[in-house]
């Protein structure tokens, strides 16, 4: 199921202005992230160990490949297909992990061998039902070294309703103003890669596989509740440290 450079390139370049429709300024959001990670491996003795968790085409982990050169990167998820691009286009970027974050036996299959630096995250999380959720953080805080972190950037609700919808719409219309630039969207980018002869079998590998597990758009977990999970999960602070509207990034430190 190999696949040429040349389509690797194609279907990531359109799977990357397809995502500007969705994560809001996540340009912005990647470089906050890497800051982050860049910040808490300065003073890391031998190389930082970092996992990506639901990487996807690996958007994230080729840039924080590009930002931390001398990092180990591990990039896990759960789908044949995208892995398969990331593995094609960034292959020099993560050493990529076909897994289901959350199931049993999913962190052996990382391979670590040492205790991560940092374990960063970007719109993969909110797959997980909070009792997923809830086992994943404990999982990784067992992973993490002492000052480790867990960086998380993705679109949460506010706890308080009012302000929930305030920066839900501030979110949108920063969306609106940027999908000048987007005209794919997810819909769209799927139906065209069902047509490209080339990812068939890897389209047809990805159907194989159970639909991810998330909780529905009304029962998306709270800022307040992923701090609080966090928390409970043995993180000894946790909070955002960048916010656009209902997007933000979040971080815990082992």
């Amino acid at each position: 199921m190999g696949l040429s450079l040349a389509t690797a390139e194609r279907w990531v370049e359109r799977w990357e202005r397809q995502q500007q429709r969705y994560a809001v300024d996540r340009e912005e959001r990647f470089t906050v992230m890497a800051d982050v990670v860049e910040h808490i491996t300065a003073s890391a003795a031998g190389r930082p160990l970092v996992v990506d968790l639901g990487c996807g085409p690996g958007s994230l982990a080729a840039r924080l490949a590009r930002r931390l050169p001398d990092a180990d990167i591990v990039a896990v998820d759960r789908d044949p297909l995208l892995l398969e691009l990331a593995r094609t286009h960034h292959p020099d970027a993560a050493r990529y992990v076909d897994a289901v974050i959350g199931e049993e036996g999913w962190t052996e299959s990382l391979g670590l061998g040492r205790p991560l630096d940092a374990a960063v995250s970007t719109t993969a999380l909110h797959y997980l039902t909070p009792d997923g959720l809830r086992r994943t953080y404990r999982q990784l805080a067992g992973l993490l070294r002492p000052g480790g972190v867990l960086v998380n950037g993705d679109h949460l609700p506010q706890d308080e309703a009012g302000l929930a919808g305030i920066s839900a719409h501030v979110g949108r219309r920063r969306a609106e103003r940027q999908r000048v630039f987007a005209h794919e969207d997810w819909s769209s980018w799927w139906t065209a890669v069902a047509e490209d002869p080339e990812l068939a079998d890897l389209l047809t590998a990805r159907r194989t596989r159970p639909p991810a597990t998330r909780t529905d758009g009304t029962a998306r977990l709270s800022l307040l509740a992923h701090l609080e999970l966090l928390r409970q999960a043995g993180f000894g602070s946790a909070g955002a440290v960048w916010q656009y509207g209902d997007s933000y990034v979040v971080v815990g430190i082992r």
